[in-house]
């Protein structure tokens, strides 16, 4: 975790931006290629390890303390802060929890919700999921229900364009959850140093697809052990690590909730 403001503004009331012409075309100004105006976000996990939070709601409708907004809430107001104008959200454990919210909050952007009549797992949910996206033909975000982030999506999609991958995973270097112990080549113990950060990037789970992503998944499985490794042996996989200072936790255990809410409090405190 850093210390970029991680604060989303509350969801507005205000109507959605136009949606990009049938065309694609955009104006003289814009930059090109356009970041992608549409998103899947993937909510339909049953959260167990965030019990008793999840008893009556689904994952991504859990609220760290001192928010005042349920997860799917700040990611809503993040996508749509991005340029995003349309989302698509992929119901499972309690949908009609998270559908009931989402029909009664104001929210900044065009919501469609999905939910699979029977276990997909998670390659064949978003491919599922995409097929209700309203520009097929367009590169799409997706992100992760139970992942409470903000950073530029914008320069991600520019990097996925850039290096003209199929595929691109934002990478995060989270906090070892333990003390680790500092030792030189003797074997004398040097310094403890406290959840230091892993020497590991791992998958953020936030995502940039190009339009023939979608096609390449798997109608039931795993992706991320199929569709992904596919992709990294052809060189159609990239990785964009999250900028410096951008804030990052997914949200598993109630643990997370806590440390969460901590880490946003200290930060308005600031």
């Amino acid at each position: 975790m850093t210390d970029a403001d991680p604060a989303p503004p509350a969801p507005s009331a205000t109507p959605a931006p136009s949606a990009p012409s049938a065309s694609g075309s955009a104006s003289p100004a814009a930059a090109f290629p356009a970041s992608p105006a549409q998103a899947v976000v993937l909510a339909g996990g049953q959260g167990s390890r965030l019990r008793p939070y999840t008893d009556d709601r689904p994952k991504p409708m859990v609220e760290i303390p001192g928010t005042g907004m349920p997860i799917i809430g700040h990611q809503l107001a993040w996508l749509a802060s991005e340029g995003v104008t349309d989302a698509v959200v992929s119901c499972g454990h309690l949908a009609e929890v998270l559908q009931e919210w989402l029909a009664r909050a104001p929210l900044p952007l065009r919501v469609t919700t999905v939910v699979e009549e029977a276990p997909l797992g998670r390659g064949g949910g978003l491919k599922y999921a995409a097929r209700h996206l309203p520009y097929p033909q367009r590169p799409w975000f997706a992100t992760n229900g139970d992942v409470w982030t903000r950073f530029p999506l914008r320069e991600m999609a520019d990097f996925h364009a850039e290096r003209g991958a199929t595929a691109t995973l934002a990478l995060a270097r989270p906090r070892i959850p333990w003390g680790v112990v500092e030792t030189d080549e003797y074997g004398h113990v040097l310094d403890f140093i406290e959840a230091p950060p892993s020497p590991y990037l791992i998958n953020a789970g936030v995502y940039v697809f190009g339009a023939e992503f979608a096609a390449l998944l798997p109608d039931l499985g795993d992706h991320e052990r199929t569709t992904f490794p596919r992709l990294a042996r052809e060189r159609r996989l990239a990785g964009f690590p999250l900028p410096q200072g951008a804030y990052w936790r997914a949200i598993d255990t109630a643990k997370d909730l806590t440390e969460a809410a901590r880490e946003l409090a200290a930060h308005r405190a600031s």
